[in-house]
């Protein structure tokens, strides 16, 4: 086993696990407090059932799978559908009707693989496509990290956007300073770049005027979360139901890129099954007391692909802390006040590192690219999930790695059938 790397049953001592559990907060709070400012409801609901939904999703899948459960970007055109037809927070009581509909798909769909289990998984995704759906979840998130980092105009952006300078080399300074500690430093600061690439950076932007205090200042020590009543309407489930077609394949690559990373079948041991369930479980009761639905995320597999730390201890301490952040609104308020440049750097290096663990897929699978059907399946993976393609499922719109999976398993069941019918040209 390479040295230096923390298992995932392994637990470190406190003062060093504090350091690594704030790098997987730092990585997810910026997308996972952006959710509910958009839904226009209260962030500190989010953080504690994202923090109880994880421990819930760690002790169901045994704390073998180091996963953090975040807010899920899929539900956001659909939800904007629902709050458009009510005024006030009416619609957001519907909404979570919807949720609770969603949660309760993924544990019917963990049932279902406990029941047949996950070879089906092997005929599907074969890693011709496995690996390139695995790029595409973190090269389709690329340009996000670039307008953060300031490379590139945001889709809301006027036609007189120009790049600000000390965006730009406030993400590039963090970026580097984050590549300059994880290729020199030794020991535990080895394990630490992310973090202190972030604290680095949020200096930095704080000499160059990219860091406001106004909310840090306005913000309650003790902050209680808001609890908001579910209502159930089968118009707006509907409507909100098809977001589950992302997540799920979302969810199914996520934990293969996972466990391609930590070096074991998560989807055998301790199963896609309890996976699901912990998902679901946890959307279920999130959307019992008003917070979103939950999803692993894209930017905690990158920290653990970068610092190889793997200890599900270290992703419980993260949610510990967003628990505690609930209530401590100031402190809340400071990690929120981390400039979007600082963040851009970080996540450039962090959606790299999940497309290179899918091209490692590719090279450590030995995938012979002599073969027609495993360069078919990666070519369009790929194409279908960058080239921007999407398919609308009523008010959700199917796209990048989502479509890249339906396609992927459309094209895995052709070549099978073929082989069946014995009309294949290739052995």
């Amino acid at each position: 086993m390479e040295k230096n790397v923390i298992q995932v049953h392994e637990k470190l001592p406190f003062w060093e696990s504090l350091p690594l559990s704030l790098q997987h907060l730092f990585a997810m709070f910026g997308s996972t407090v952006l959710v509910p400012v958009l839904f226009g409801v209260d962030p500190g609901t989010i953080l504690l059932m994202n923090g109880i939904g994880t421990l819930i999703y760690i002790f169901i899948t045994k704390g073998k799978i180091p996963a953090y459960l975040g807010s899920s970007f899929a539900f956001i055109s659909p939800v904007f559908v629902v709050l458009g037809r009510y005024s006030g927070l009416e619609g957001y009581s519907y909404a979570l009707g919807g949720f609770f509909a969603v949660g309760v798909i993924l544990v019917i769909i963990g049932l279902i693989i406990k029941a047949v289990g996950t070879g089906w998984l092997d005929l599907i995704f074969p890693p011709a496509a496995m690996g390139a759906i695995v790029a595409v979840i973190g090269l389709e998130l690329i340009p996000t990290a670039a307008q953060m980092a300031g490379f590139i105009a945001p889709a809301d952006a006027t036609t007189d956007w120009a790049m600000d300078p000390k965006t730009v080399t406030v993400s590039l300074l963090t970026l580097a300073i984050t590549i300059v500690c994880w290729v020199t430093l030794r020991g535990f600061l080895k394990i630490i770049p992310i973090l202190i690439g972030i604290i680095s950076g949020y200096i930095i932007a704080f000499f160059a005027g990219l860091v406001d205090f106004t909310t840090v200042k306005e913000a309650s020590f003790i902050a209680l979360p808001t609890f908001y009543s579910i209502k159930f309407n089968w118009s707006d489930i509907l409507a909100i139901i098809p977001a589950a077609l992302v997540l799920v394949p979302e969810h199914i690559g996520h934990t293969m890129v996972t466990g391609n990373i930590v070096g074991k079948d998560l989807t055998k041991d301790p199963g896609l099954d309890r996976s699901f369930l912990g998902n679901g479980i946890s959307t279920i009761l999130s959307s019992l007391v008003g917070s979103t639905p939950n999803t692993t995320y894209g930017e905690n597999i990158g920290v653990l692909a970068i610092t190889k730390v793997y200890s599900t201890w270290i992703i419980g301490g993260a949610a510990v802390i967003a628990i505690f952040l609930s209530f401590f609104g100031k402190f809340a308020a400071l990690i929120s006040s981390i400039p979007t440049a600082v963040m851009g750097g970080i996540s450039l290096l962090l959606f790299g590192m999940i497309a290179v663990s899918g091209l490692r897929t590719l090279v450590e699978a030995k995938v012979d690219y002599d073969k027609s059907r495993n360069l078919i399946l990666t070519c369009v993976v790929l194409v279908v999930g960058l080239s921007g393609a999407t398919i609308q499922l009523g008010s959700v719109p199917l796209k990048g790695m989502g479509l890249a999976t339906i396609v992927a398993i459309i094209l895995s069941l052709f070549f099978k059938l073929l082989d069946v019918l014995k009309l294949s040209n290739e052995k």
